[in-house]
């Protein structure tokens, strides 16, 4: 009998559907474009995938609002990314730019900033002895990659350079 149920299941395309998004969910949180391109690839009809996630929507399991949020929360506290690094997550992830940009408007320049400086006091303690000009392009590089623009770049490093003794002025 549970054989039989089994074929059922796999015979109905909204059963199929629904197992590989709550399979997805429960290895993480994803978007809804992510799990429409996972239900794609495993040859799902569209309208089924669509109505499957409209409905994981109504109840609250696909919610790409608080995916938006989370991943950035997320992704600033863990990899001390800035808010260009993050826009292009979200929008990797399939997010839209309304959403993303409701998203990133939570984040704090203070506290972007702040990140930025703990990002570099803590990289910096592996470049002692390095020429200042080498550990400038090194660690304005690192920002650079985590999404902070040259301004704000230039200014912490500048700022926790010059509090370092080995670069203090006489």
């Amino acid at each position: 009998m549970s054989q039989d149920h089994e074929q059922d299941a796999e015979a109905d395309p909204r059963a199929v559907a629904r197992a590989i998004v709550l399979r997805q969910l429960t290895m993480g949180p994803r978007s809804r474009a992510q799990l429409l391109e996972k239900l794609e690839r495993r040859g799902c009809p569209e309208d089924v995938a669509r109505e499957v996630l409209d409905r994981m929507e109504e109840v609250g399991l696909v919610d790409d609002t608080a995916f938006a949020a989370e991943l950035v929360r997320s992704q600033q506290a863990g990899r001390g990314l800035a808010r260009r690094a993050l826009g292009h997550e979200l929008r990797r992830k399939g997010v839209d730019d309304e959403t993303a940009a409701a998203a990133l408007a939570g984040v704090d320049a203070d506290e972007e900033r702040a990140r930025a400086v703990e990002l570099v006091e803590r990289r910096v303690r592996t470049m002692r002895g390095l020429d200042r000009l080498v550990q400038t392009r090194r660690l304005a590089g690192m920002l650079a990659r985590k999404g902070y623009d040259a301004e704000t770049a230039r200014a912490v490093v500048t700022d926790v350079l010059d509090g370092l003794p080995e670069h203090a002025r006489d």
